[in-house]
């Protein structure tokens, strides 16, 4: 039985069922899954998966689709429909009635089945419906693109860290920051030719990698690539991507933000991985084994005196509501959140600490503590 079940509705094009099919086998490489783990049913005539599988259809307007009725293919209430038009000013004459209250993405334009697929993807529970990026820039250099790009980013969607913009007062600064950082999907980082002669932007990026944070480089053609930053993506810019007030120019702009869009999907995927080989080792270590994963990346594990238990591991910063969900999916079965915590405000983890003494059925376990914390679980 496959984990996730996607239907294609509506009328998508030769070149969109391609790039869907291109984008799946992507996601297949990145998660490390079984092709056979994700299903495609193109126009299928009725599109009721198994519920413990993760499922979503996806519906390309086109010439025709706006008289199209869903209706008797699925059950809108209970699985998510993805509306896709070309762009705003067609939504009306390609989106049916009945799929108009659910929000649209839109092909057409640089980057769109980026976003689109991007869409798709959180709906599927494989990437994070929050969209988290970190501006680390040096303020004497390049403070008027950090301000465009994070109103460019939050236009299309992303939570953005922005030091001036995104702390309080009356707070405690770097922990704040460092806390913000650990529930990012991606250090953006303008390389501005004097980035490493600070040593706060030295220490977000050194602090990045060191949480295993996907880091895309925006390069000024001034600045030169070292053996410090050579393993992150990046994107070159050069005199003609600025205007005279130093600014970005828009065709600039959109070629970072399209990048980024795919990077995302990579670094959450390599972020997730590492805490999953974690747990894998953890369990290994106290004679343990995993039997398997879910639609929800839960892992099933069995302890060395046979006891089930769920494991879910949690990429950034755990809350209530990752609590919730691990209970409810875990069933009867007690149940733990692997999360690594270094980074996370104190005050956060304290609070963690009251919601585990405060709702019995799972745990928090730290990813260092997993053998641990694992194995005084027997008794």
């Amino acid at each position: 039985m496959p984990l996730y079940n996607i239907a294609v509705l509506g009328k998508p094009t030769k070149v969109q069922l391609a790039t869907l099919r291109s984008h799946v086998a992507r996601a297949v490489i990145r998660f490390k899954l079984d092709p056979a783990d994700i299903d495609v049913a193109v126009d299928p005539a009725r599109f009721h998966p198994d519920p413990k599988s993760s499922s979503v259809a996806i519906f390309f307007g086109g010439k025709g689709s706006v008289s199209l009725d869903v209706s008797d293919v699925l059950d809108i209430a209970s699985v998510p429909v993805l509306p896709v038009a070309s762009e705003t000013a067609r939504v009306n004459k390609e989106i049916p009635t009945g799929l108009r209250g659910l929000n649209c993405v839109f092909y057409r334009g640089p980057g769109g089945a980026d976003r689109v697929f991007g869409a798709l993807f959180e709906c599927l529970g494989l990437l994070p419906r929050q969209r988290r990026v970190f501006l680390s820039y040096r303020r004497n250099e390049s403070t008027p693109v950090a301000i465009q790009l994070f109103a460019e980013l939050s236009a299309r969607q992303y939570e953005v860290f922005l030091d001036t913009h995104s702390i309080g007062a009356g707070v405690d600064f770097q922990e704040s920051l460092w806390h913000s950082l650990c529930d990012v999907d991606v250090l953006l980082m303008l390389d501005s030719p004097q980035y490493f002669e600070s040593r706060w932007t030295a220490a977000e990026f050194g602090r990045a990698l060191a949480k295993g944070i996907g880091v895309l480089r925006v390069q000024w053609p001034t600045a030169k690539a070292s053996g410090i930053t050579g393993t992150a993506s990046l994107v070159a810019l050069d005199d003609d991507d600025f205007s005279p007030d130093q600014s970005l120019v828009p065709s600039a702009l959109d070629r970072i933000c399209d990048q980024l869009e795919d990077f995302r999907s990579l670094a959450h995927a390599t972020r997730h991985l590492s805490i999953v080989g974690a747990v894998e080792e953890a369990v290994s270590r106290v004679q343990g084994s995993v039997e398997g994963m879910d639609a929800r990346r839960a892992m099933q594990v069995r302890l060395r005196s046979g006891k089930r238990v769920v494991v879910q591991p949690t990429v950034g910063v755990p809350t209530a509501v990752t609590l919730e969900h691990a209970l409810a999916h875990a069933g009867a079965i007690e149940s733990a959140i692997v999360y690594d915590h270094v980074g996370i405000m104190p005050s956060w983890l304290a609070h963690m600490n009251w919601l585990a003494s405060s709702i019995k059925g799972a745990r928090w376990i730290k990813s260092t503590e997993a053998a641990w914390d694992l194995a005084g679980w027997e008794t």
